[in-house]
């Protein structure tokens, strides 16, 4: 990079994955603010500062950073993108809700940064791990229905990238059809007992921002009927590796998911 180039010099990252992105490929050095809840990679938490968190960003710290481009996540961030264009900002708010949208968006990225060759190699890396994935488990003779809650209260089941995830990783997403829904009031589950009827036989948990607790969830009444527990086939996926529509999704979180799957196939042969 020069600063002749007419790529952004002076970055500013709402959310995790376009931050986890240029790390990846080799263009960190663009990056002047973070999300406070980055995690991914351990190391920009020490090189970056802090500017935002999810639903509010520290308006006059981002200005004295004097970016260039700004990048957020989803209409969640509206008010935010709507303040910096005011100033003056320029703003890219992605809102890609598949898998298929995350390797678009690291190729949409990566040309923005003029990095379009390194980007495109990372997304067929990805794409690669994706169908490696999707090969092991379709060895598998039977697939376990899966439970995926983002949220404990009010219940909310998973977001469509997760559901998808669900699917290569070689499980059967509970909710398929809430998972089409892109706003999570959309996906709140009015009825738990649902979840009885569907008769899950994962349970994963992914309560963004705390733990989860299975010990609560087994509580919840009828749910000692379900499959998953009475076996305790509970789970929690950290929400940093599946929540957020980036790469960590893509590896860890499919990850992690497809080696709980791979324990409850082996009981099942």
């Amino acid at each position: 990079m020069t600063e002749n180039d007419s790529f952004p010099h002076r970055i500013v990252c709402l959310t995790e994955e376009p931050t986890e992105v240029l790390y990846a490929l080799g263009e960190e050095h663009r990056i002047v603010g973070i999300s406070g809840f980055t995690v991914r990679p351990p190391r920009a938490r020490k090189e970056k500062p802090k500017v935002s968190a999810f639903t509010s960003a520290k308006l006059e710290e981002i200005l004295a950073l004097q970016p260039d481009l700004v990048i957020g996540f989803s209409d969640i961030q509206a008010d935010i993108a709507r303040d910096l264009i005011r100033a003056g900002v320029e703003v890219w708010i992605s809102n890609h809700r598949s898998v298929e949208g995350i390797l678009a968006y690291i190729r949409r990225l990566g040309a923005m940064v003029g990095a379009s060759e390194k980007a495109e190699g990372y997304a067929q890396r990805a794409r690669t791990h994706l169908a490696e994935v999707r090969a092991a488990a379709a060895a598998w003779p039977r697939r376990p229905k899966v439970y995926f809650e983002e949220w404990d209260e009010p219940i909310i089941t998973g977001i469509r990238w997760v559901a998808e995830l669900i699917g290569i990783a070689g499980g059967e997403d509970l909710f398929p059809e809430l998972a089409r829904e892109s706003l999570a009031k959309n996906r709140i589950l009015a009825d738990g007992g649902e979840v009885v009827r569907r008769a899950p036989d994962i349970i994963l948990g992914s309560w963004c921002g705390k733990r989860f607790r299975p010990e609560r969830v087994v509580q919840r009444p009828g749910w000692e009927t379900i499959p998953a527990v009475r076996h305790g086939d509970l789970h929690e996926i950290k929400s940093p590796i599946i929540l957020q529509p980036g790469p960590a999704a893509l590896f860890d979180g499919l990850d992690a998911m497809h080696a709980v799957f791979a324990q409850w196939a082996a009981r099942h042969t």
